[in-house]
């Protein structure tokens, strides 16, 4: 049976520059490659829920479970092509202020933006926040492990793409029960039209108070 749109599948994959080097997996002896510290995780998403690289995705409709796949992506499909607008200069104060020392090739994490120091000269510092593989050609190696039958499995998936951290939930027929911490609630409600979309749930979040969630984690 051929993927279709909305279906949730589990991949292992490999990616790489063309020509060059692999710059994300999660597979142990590709993922060491780029970071020994790093173990690699199974990695479950929804097709064409805008989950994954937008070239992949798009490419794994119509094809099938337990195939392997090698799909060569332009940067449009991949990264997206360089932005000269996001090349910007920046005053050494912003650094001091971050307790960062500046320093010419280092990559740096600046409001959740990742950026790179391109040079440095007495109190001026450019700055690109271009994506490290923008502009670039690259390959994917994709085998496709599973087709996601399990609605729990789904939701879980989706949580931890939406808010990177995991989430007590329960299924009530068609409603999706979301336990979280004040505060949390109403950002999590903001994706109320996103679980409803991809899922076909309806979201209700749950306040729980810190205590709480404290002693459900001991």
């Amino acid at each position: 049976m051929k993927l279709q749109k909305k279906d949730f599948i589990e991949i292992e994959f490999t990616g790489r520059v063309k020509g060059g080097e692999i710059f994300d997996s999660n597979i142990k002896e590709d993922l060491e490659k780029v970071n020994k510290e790093i173990s690699p995780k199974s990695f479950i998403f929804g097709l064409g829920e805008e989950m994954f690289i937008k070239g992949v995705d798009n490419f794994l409709i119509g094809k099938e479970v337990g195939k392997k796949y090698e799909i060569e992506l332009s940067p449009v499909d991949a990264f997206g092509n360089r932005d000269s607008k996001l090349v910007k200069l920046m005053p050494m104060k912003v650094f001091r202020e971050q307790k960062i020392n500046p320093v010419a090739g280092a990559m740096f994490n600046f409001d959740g933006r990742i950026a790179k120091i391109l040079t440095v000269s007495g109190g001026r510092i450019i700055v690109d926040f271009n994506n490290p593989i923008a502009g670039k050609v690259v390959i994917y190696k994709v085998k496709v492990l599973r087709k996601i039958e399990d609605i729990k499995e789904k939701v879980k998936s989706l949580i931890d793409f939406l808010f990177k951290r995991e989430l007590k939930f329960e299924i009530k027929e068609k409603k999706l029960i979301i336990e979280a911490e004040k505060g949390m609630t109403k950002f999590i409600e903001l994706f109320k039209d996103k679980f409803k979309s991809t899922l076909g749930l309806e979201l209700d979040v749950k306040e729980i108070t810190k205590k709480e969630e404290n002693k459900r984690e001991n």
